[in-house]
């Protein structure tokens, strides 16, 4: 079991439309890990045309590999809605001084993301809904298909 001081670097693939498609939680920030996450985020999504990242050495050997069409932006500020988005997740953790666990960090990770998609009307779930109950209609109408 990691430490409690142990870090943990999140990768998520979010959309033109803001979804977020796949995240990982990962011990290092390598190419090994860049890479699993690429390979797995691609299972999931059509192919992009352009991937916007921040300037970490490990992206354009990978993306050249994986995604050689792609456009890679790397320009500052590109990826602030990204990392704006990611300061919801980080404000969320912080009052619980952090995760123990990658298993635990993975699961808060998937459904932050997840949540974050429904708010977002990602999903045809409450829809009928006033936006002030969306979350709570949606999860009624998850439980109700389960």
């Amino acid at each position: 079991m990691p430490s409690s001081d142990a870090r943990r670097k999140l990768y998520r693939a979010v959309d033109q439309f803001g979804q977020v498609v796949d995240v990982l939680v990962s011990p290092k920030r390598d190419l090994a890990a860049t890479s699993a996450f690429f390979t797995q985020a691609l299972r999931h999504t059509p192919r992009p045309s352009e991937v916007t990242t921040d300037r970490a050495p490990t992206y354009p050997r990978v993306l050249d590999e994986l995604l050689p069409a792609a456009h890679h932006v790397t320009e500052q500020y590109a990826n602030n809605p990204i990392e704006a988005d990611h300061g919801r997740l980080k404000s969320r953790l912080r009052p619980m001084r952090g995760l123990k666990r990658f298993r635990s960090a993975r699961m808060i990770s998937i459904g932050h993301a997840f949540v974050q998609n429904l708010r977002r009307g990602h999903y045809e779930l409450g829809v009928d809904t006033d936006p002030r109950h969306l979350l709570a209609a949606a999860f009624t109408e998850l439980a109700l298909a389960i």
